[in-house]
């Protein structure tokens, strides 16, 4: 959701990585909350804080399958001396009309079940002959194959203090409590405690829906067979499998070739299940940058406040970006450059951060952290520029994977970080502490 055009500058105008991301950010807002399943809740934001309705547990319960029994009755029990007491029958967990156990008597009792009324702890099955008479016992037979275990008499080996294996009713949450905090990422165990407490829908920001979109002439499916001057599509797969990284639902729209009406028809067609458009090329000076063709423009008379500002950054890899909104929702839309590595790091810096805010989250960025740099000879870094370097971070430091080359795909799969060096540093001599972004 865009609630603002971006800010536009001169031509001439150098925008430093900073510039660019706070508009970003600035224009970007989250997605209306919306009610939701829980299941289809999971990866969405939380917007309320969630109260706890009912205790958990909501009542006394074993945490064993043995004996519920009176503390007293079991004292100076042993296996020389066992306590022997009557059995008045079962307790199974989900068991509304429970037994009452009184002086000299025990309830064979299941995991999970009510410790029932005049019990005061639970002796594990294990400390007991199981009503059968035969010495320890190593565990319940089921009810249909041993039917006397629910009555008769049972042998107590062990005496047990009270409330021995009993969960108490509240020890994990009480009613009242807060159980889940505004903003919070709902994952497995979020959900499993909604539903521990009988919430059947909550209300989120949802994930957003990101579109993916690759141009070029010269792009090739892959396990299609490549021709003379043509290369695999890698970008859109790259992208739509980090938007899904980042949170969002991602689609991802076969390569568009070089023809700017076709392009933005395929965009406008593509705007019905968009809350972010991403595209990837077209985006430099060259004769046949067409997202540049098809999107460059002050405004749409049809569309007030839409409209692509294309800007030049003061960053390497990743120079030429564009960034404005489309469409008559004003559908944020990101051009990248093509080059692999270009467009992977910009949509680190730059795509990420919008997904995440889409999403409703405070910290949309990747940890950042200080480390000693590795490197056989010094780095080199061009002036003004501020350069993100492909790292293997580990142990608190980082070396160098492959070089500078904007196409080195093989190099980008190797590495877990990438290393800032600063717009007004040209050499970074190794063992110098160097900022670093964490990519997972």
């Amino acid at each position: 959701m865009s609630t603002a055009a971006p800010r536009t500058a001169g031509p001439d105008h150098l925008w430093s990585v900073d510039e660019h991301l706070d508009d970003i950010l600035a224009t970007v807002r989250p997605l209306e909350p919306i009610e939701l399943q829980l299941l289809d809740a999971q990866g969405c934001v939380l917007v309320e804080d969630i109260t706890v309705p009912v205790s958990l547990p909501p009542f006394d319960n074993s945490s064993m399958d043995g004996y519920a029994v009176r503390v007293a009755d079991v004292a100076g029990a042993s296996e020389q001396y066992p306590a022997a007491l009557e059995v008045v029958g079962d307790v199974a967990a989900g068991q509304a009309d429970l037994l009452h156990v009184g002086p000299g008597q025990a309830a064979r009792i299941m995991t999970g079940a009510p410790l029932p009324p005049g019990a005061e702890t639970v002796v594990p099955v294990e400390w007991t002959d199981g009503g059968l008479g035969e010495g320890p016992a190593t565990g319940m037979r089921a009810r249909s194959l041993a039917p006397e275990g629910a009555a008769g008499q049972v042998h107590v080996y062990r005496p047990a203090p009270a409330r021995a294996h009993v969960r108490a009713k509240g020890s994990d949450v009480r009613a009242g409590d807060r159980a889940l905090e505004a903003g919070t990422v709902l994952g497995p165990p979020q959900i499993s405690l909604l539903a521990a407490i009988g919430r059947g829908t909550v209300r989120v920001h949802p994930r957003p829906r990101v579109v993916v979109l690759s141009t070029g002439s010269e792009l090739v499916q892959p396990d299609e067979e490549l021709r003379s001057g043509q290369i695999y599509d890698s970008n859109s797969f790259a992208l739509t499998a980090a938007a899904r990284d980042a949170g969002a639902i991602a689609y991802r729209v076969g390569a568009v070739a070089d023809d700017a009406t076709t392009l933005r028809d395929t965009i406008e067609d593509q705007l019905v299940r968009a809350d972010l458009m991403v595209t990837t090329g077209g985006v430099s000076v060259g004769a046949y940058d067409v997202v540049k063709e098809a999107l460059s423009y002050a405004g749409d008379e049809d569309e007030p406040g839409s409209g692509v500002d294309f800007r030049r950054l003061a960053m390497q890899p990743g120079k030429p970006q564009g960034f404005g909104s489309i469409g008559p929702d004003h559908t944020p839309l990101l051009a990248l450059p093509g080059n692999p590595v270009s467009s992977y790091v910009s949509f680190e810096l730059f795509v990420r951060p919008a997904i995440r805010t889409l999403m409703g989250l405070t910290d949309v960025h990747r940890p950042r952290t200080r480390a000693k740099l590795t490197a056989d000879r010094a780095l080199t870094s061009p002036k003004d520029r501020r350069q993100f370097l492909r790292g293997r971070y580990a142990d608190g430091t980082v070396t160098p994977v492959g070089g500078a080359g904007s196409h080195l795909v093989a190099a980008l799969a190797q590495a877990n970080a990438l290393i800032v060096v600063p717009e007004h540093t040209e050499s970074v001599a190794p063992g110098t502490e160097v900022q670093v972004v964490l990519l997972g």
